[in-house]
């Protein structure tokens, strides 16, 4: 496809798929963007997240010039760039000079590029001396890299997205593709109606849409993972599905694994994982009795204290099988991050070296040594992300920098964050954005570049390497992130008289991946074959490309030969034990945590588009009816839940999603847009030995009644949609600080074009008038204009906000019955001349000139729920669905939800 000069080729900056998109834009903004419809992880498709994209690219919030503070307590000021980087490069040295290059940690992210990666892994290891940095890949891949390299001897995925075009059996562990990776999902949806007798078997807690759409759901208890696999292996040797051939020859350990899944047998398994022996039994048959099995899995492997051995009893299945190697078979690991696969790549770990070398490996070490021309590597292990910000909080790292990420709301055990991000001595914030919750913390801020700025590269799930191109030029004083880098080791280096010049030579971005390209030379990802020109000209492309080649390789392993020492792949043991923490009589619930369909992550980017709040629009706990009912409780009552380490209050949400005895609560939401820090304050910190991830899919909570009847709802919007985007952002920023002094307080969006800003909030005493004050005057709702109803005896006051005929802005004080419609009047533009006298009476329906359309299913259409609850009685049926309602038809995200709903009412009937 030919593009015009307003357009640009990337790649989406969400999650591991890694999506090609075009990048529409007038030179100076972001005006559009499209799927590449010649790039293979999508082909053109994008999903709710993706196809928004360009309406986050809005400069309300951006970090613009670095800013730093003279000391704790003030407010940052403006500095220029020399200035930071003379006050960085004085505080590293001198803690340095003082305490030793361990004294000092970089904690990086997998949405930078490939290059940015490089470069900051060669900062600390080759100019500094210390190998302490980390990313938060830590956190959603590590437990997939230590199982491949365990069994496979390599982090290489062996399969491509084309397999699950040819697989017979689809196994999904600890995954909600639907949610989490929809355009593989689209392509799963794709297979199985190209071949009708593809099995598909989900293992998760929860029925998530996924799950719902399975042949097989297996919904085992939090932790159990591993016995559900030997149970499964005990099932496949006793019935002869193993390929003893593929064993004796090209693997090893087996019988060591053989004699410890013999007592292991489905009824065992069914006991320990709260299963139905005959399903587990089922799956099993599937899988061994299939021509070309394929297993995919996420996070709620990886997220465990024995995440690598869930990934080990998982790969166990396909080297007993010989499903690995051919079309349509292998184990799949989807990566979470955009780039988390290209910063393994570089040894942007703390255990790793560039071009998937070995950190503990001393010829590896010289390797990087030579290659970086110093005299050597340190060899003491670096700090992983726990264990990082633990040495923050103790006292033994003392200035840590922290890029693109957002560790205030993401790691495990918040509590502890907090405390080690106020006890640093230094903390660096280098960010596109201003307002994160660890931004908060920065001593210096930095302002970088981000999607549709950037140039480099990145590497999906399936190996695949894309050239990214940057679209328009920095705004403000934003710099490349690969270039803060070097900038800042020139100036570091000078001062401890290390030669940072000759480490760090780069005149561009493609210098960097020459170096990168270079240093694989001969290893299991060699791509010595490639250079940005021969990206451009090919596609992007998989690894291994070596020089030499005409292109990359597709799927790995093909030979039988694996990259261990001898060439056989490895059977592991793995351990017995399930989840880190145990439920008891005083938290008596598993809490699962997880992902959305339409937010991303921290939200710093998602949070700033309304429409992706429609489908969930407040962050909420789901939990079983029966597990409402038993506490007194009711759907929509806030509750407070509790773990060992925090609480939080959330509103309650029945879900026939959750089995009883069992909650979930999606990741997303943190201190920007809760009064607490949300799931991540009740997760626990236990890490896998082996991975060094935490258990961030479970601790064991406790749900109680929440009795806050103060209540108070506020909603913000303006005329004009630009004005609407605008102000919305800005009033989002300024409200986000004070969230924390209600009881419960949480902020969002409503609405498309013209956003309205929603702050519900709930406290266990009558609000001050002061905090509501504060809360009119950032809002504009201290404007004369106001319409202002007060019942003092009550403690009731209410103000309205109308312009041009138009509600534009709402505050409920002590009564909120019509929260609800008065949202709908506001999003709707519905006229308020026939409903100005029902503004303030307290009506929780609407009067009969009010409309209410409902939760939004489809998001790209803007189709309600209503609407398809109602097709669906007259009765329509999928298809008929799409053509008359047009929902699904365009990223399908929700397709997954209309063969719910459509289910639900074949059932009532």
């Amino acid at each position: 496809m030919t593009l015009t000069q307003h357009e640009t080729r990337s790649t989406c900056c969400y999650c591991g798929v890694g999506c090609g998109v075009i990048i529409e834009h007038d030179g100076s903004h972001i005006i559009g963007v499209k799927g590449d419809p010649d790039h293979p992880a999508n082909f053109g498709r994008l999903c709710t997240k993706g196809s928004t994209l360009h309406l986050s690219a809005r400069p309300e919030t951006r970090a613009l010039h670095p800013e730093l503070r003279a000391e704790r307590g003030l407010a940052r000021s403006r500095v220029s760039w020399p200035e930071a980087l003379d006050h960085a490069a004085e505080r590293f040295a001198d803690i340095i000079r003082t305490h030793g290059p361990d004294a000092v940690a970089f904690y990086i992210s997998g949405q930078l590029l490939t290059e940015d990666y490089y470069v900051f892994n060669k900062l600390a290891k080759g100019l500094i001396g210390t190998n302490n940095v980390d990313t938060n890949s830590r956190l959603c891949m590590s437990s997939a890299v230590s199982a491949y390299k365990q069994t496979l001897g390599a982090d290489a995925p062996p399969c491509s997205y084309e397999d699950i075009d040819h697989t017979d059996c689809l196994l999904i562990a600890g995954g909600n593709p639907a949610y989490a990776h929809p355009i593989v999902y689209r392509r799963i949806e794709d297979a199985r109606r190209a071949n009708p007798a593809m099995k598909m078997i989900v293992i998760d807690p929860r029925r998530t849409d996924t799950a719902s759409d399975a042949d097989l759901h297996l919904p085992l208890l939090p932790g159990t993972d591993i016995w559900l696999y030997n149970a499964m292996l005990h099932v496949l040797l006793w019935e002869g599905h193993t390929d003893d051939e593929f064993i004796r020859n090209h693997t090893e350990g087996f019988e060591a694994l053989r004699r410890h899944v013999r007592d292991i047998t489905p009824a065992v398994a069914a006991e320990v994982c709260g299963l139905r022996a005959e399903d587990i039994v089922t799956a099993a048959q599937w899988f061994g009795e299939s021509k070309a099995a394929m297993s995919m899995w996420c996070q709620g492997l990886n997220q465990s204290h024995h995440g690598t051995h869930n990934g080990t009893a998982l790969i166990a299945l396909h080297l007993a099988t010989g499903q690995i190697g051919r079309p349509g078979a292998g184990p799949f690991s989807l990566t979470g991050q955009p780039n988390a696969m290209g910063g393994r790549e570089v040894g942007g770990m703390a255990n790793l070296l560039s071009a998937h070398r070995d950190l503990a490996n001393a010829d590896h070490r010289a390797e990087v040594a030579h290659l970086w021309g110093i005299d050597e590597v340190p060899a003491q292990p670096g700090l992983t992300a726990v264990e990082l910000f633990d040495a923050v909080r103790d006292g033994k790292v003392k200035a840590v920098w922290i890029a693109c990420t957002n560790p205030a709301q993401s790691m495990p055990d918040q509590t502890r964050i907090v405390e080690a991000l106020q006890k640093a001595e230094f903390v660096v914030v280098q960010d596109a954005c201003r307002s994160t919750e660890t931004a908060a913390f920065a001593d210096l801020l930095l302002p970088a570049t981000t999607w549709g700025e950037k140039e480099g590269t990145v590497t999906n799930s399936e190996r695949r390497i894309t050239h990214v191109r940057a679209a328009l030029p920095a705004p403000g004083e934003a710099r490349a992130d690969w270039a803060i880098a070097c900038d800042f080791a020139r100036v570091l280096g000078a001062r401890l008289g290390r030669p940072a010049d000759a480490l760090f030579p780069y005149m561009d971005v493609a210098q960097v991946f020459a170096e990168h390209v270079a240093s694989t030379r001969g290893r299991d990802l060699d791509i010595t074959g490639l250079d940005y020109a021969r990206l451009d000209a090919l596609g992007p492309q998989q690894w291994p490309f070596p020089e030499g080649a005409n292109s990359g390789t597709g799927r790995l392993y093909g030979d039988r030969h694996f990259a261990t020492a001898s060439g056989r792949a490895r059977f592991v043991v793995p351990v017995a034990t399930t989840t880190a923490e145990k439920i008891d009589a005083r938290f008596p619930l598993h809490l699962n945590t997880g992902r959305l369909r339409d937010q991303w992550h921290g939200m710093s980017r998602t949070g700033q588009i309304a429409r992706l709040y429609s489908h969930v629009d407040e962050a909420r706990v789901e939990v079983h009816a029966d597990d409402l009912a038993r506490r007194g409780l009711a759907d929509g009552d806030l509750v407070r839940l509790k773990s060992r380490r925090g609480e939080i209050v959330l509103r309650a949400h029945a879900s026939s999603a959750q089995r009883p005895g069992s909650a979930f609560v999606a990741m997303h939401w943190g201190r920007n847009m809760l009064s607490n820090s949300g799931a991540n304050a009740l997760t626990a910190g236990q890490v896998d030995p082996h991975s060094r991830q935490p258990e961030l899919k479970h601790a064991a909570i406790q749900m109680t009644r929440a009795d806050l009847p103060y209540q108070a709802l506020l909603l913000r919007t303006e005329t004009s949609d630009e004005a609407a985007q605008r102000n919305t952002l800005l009033r989002m920023e300024a409200l986000a600080p004070l969230l924390s002094r209600f009881a419960y307080a949480t902020l969002s969006m409503a609405g498309r074009d013209r956003p309205a800003l929603v702050l519900r909030i709930a406290h266990d005493a009558p609000i001050p008038d002061v905090w509501l004050a504060e809360l009119d005057q950032l809002c504009g709702l201290d404007h004369p204009a106001c319409i202002v109803y007060r019942d003092a005896r009550r403690d009731i006051t209410k103000r309205a906000l109308i312009e041009d005929g138009l509600l534009v802005g709402m505050r409920l004080t002590g009564e909120i019955a019509a929260a609800s419609w008065l949202r709908e009047v506001m999003v709707e533009r519905q006229p308020t001349a026939e409903l100005r006298r029902w503004l303030f009476a307290p009506l929780a329906t609407p009067p009969v000139a009010a409309k209410s359309r409902g939760r939004v299913v489809c998001n790209c259409l803007d189709v309600a729920e209503p609407d398809i609850e109602h097709a669906i009685t007259g009765g329509a049926d999928l298809q008929s669905l799409q053509d008359t309602l047009r929902c699904g038809t365009s990223c399908g995200s929700c397709v997954p939800e209309l063969k719910r709903m459509l289910f639900a009412r074949r059932q009532a009937a």
